[in-house]
């Protein structure tokens, strides 16, 4: 079997570690089981999982989003930040 050594942040290797099923799997095991869409998710996929797994987001988060949403105002100038 073939390696390649590669170099990844501190946070992707963190997250990588936690993503174990087990201590000693490997890094190569997490990254073979992880899911790679190679197209966005439909609609009528996102409702399939809502209905699978619950919401994504629990009321007091969705009252958090719509408070930010309301205070959220356009930019004096749409080409530059700031």
């Amino acid at each position: 079997m073939s390696t390649k050594t590669i170099s990844v942040r501190l946070e992707a290797y963190e997250r990588l570690a936690r993503a174990r099923k087990t201590p000693s799997e490997s890094f190569s095991d997490v990254i073979m089981r992880a899911r790679w869409d190679s197209e966005a998710t439909t609609a009528a996929e996102y409702l399939r999982l809502v209905r699978e797994h619950g919401p994504a987001y629990t009321p007091a988060d969705l009252s958090v989003i719509e408070d930010l949403k309301r205070e959220d105002q356009a930019p004096s100038d749409k080409w530059t930040r700031g």
